[in-house]
């Protein structure tokens, strides 16, 4: 199935994950916590933009336990129907359980519950090797092997978006490849990188010779609190 836009589900997505920032900052507020689960900055545009490409699968991998991003991940899966799991590469430890808690909460109040499978401690190649037809990826930089795993991550052929974060905390020695030269050998493809925020960037894959320019109608969304 093509990647094509659904602006309904964009639009959803984002007030969704808009509204969880809200609430749960009100929250820390509340409890004077220091807690940063939940932050606006990039995430309500990562789930509008997951959201509205009707992804079904989709892939984090990360060595931060569960963030902001996993919550929009998991907002945008649901709106589609789909599914996300989540690889946290370090070992569960007090910290992540704690968090996982209260992620946990969080997604069984607001029906994200069952959306979203964690794999703790498990080498990362080993688990993105379990899928194929990724539609929407998001790989933490800080991960050693966050190269090699976009070289094996296997791609849906109609299209597909990764997201890099933490690239300005990336390990890489002398000589080593960036993500552009990895992106340049997946064949069938044709992909557009941008910057979306510090230190992310967003890669859109299409496939070769596919690429129509298709007109869509502009809408405006209002709201009240």
């Amino acid at each position: 199935m093509a990647m094509e836009w659904c602006p309904q589900s964009a639009m959803q997505a984002y007030l969704h994950t808009l509204h969880l920032c809200k609430v749960q900052n009100s929250q820390d507020d509340s409890f004077g916590s220091t807690s940063c689960i939940i932050e606006p900055k990039c995430m309500e545009f990562v789930s509008a933009l997951a959201a509205g490409k009707r992804a079904r699968l989709m892939v984090q991998i990360t060595s931060e336990g569960v963030t902001p991003l996993t919550v929009s991940l998991a907002v945008a899966a649901k709106q589609t129907g789909g599914r996300l799991v989540v690889c946290i590469t370090q070992p569960l430890n007090h910290h992540h359980d704690y968090v996982e808690k209260m992620s946990k909460t969080l997604f069984l109040e607001n029906g994200l519950d069952g959306i979203v499978e964690f794999v703790y401690g498990i080498d990362p190649c080993v688990v993105v090797k379990r899928f194929k037809s990724i539609d929407f990826a998001v790989i933490d930089c800080k991960v050693e092997e966050h190269l090699k795993l976009l070289k094996i991550m296997n791609l849906n052929p109609n299209g597909s978006i990764v997201v890099m974060n933490n690239l300005h905390r990336s390990k890489r020695g002398c000589g080593a490849a960036f993500p552009d030269q990895v992106f340049k050998e997946k064949k069938g493809f044709e992909y557009v990188t941008l910057p979306i925020g510090e230190g992310m960037e967003l890669t859109r894959f299409r496939p070769n010779g596919k690429y129509q320019s298709k007109r869509y109608k502009r809408f405006h969304v209002t709201y009240e609190n």
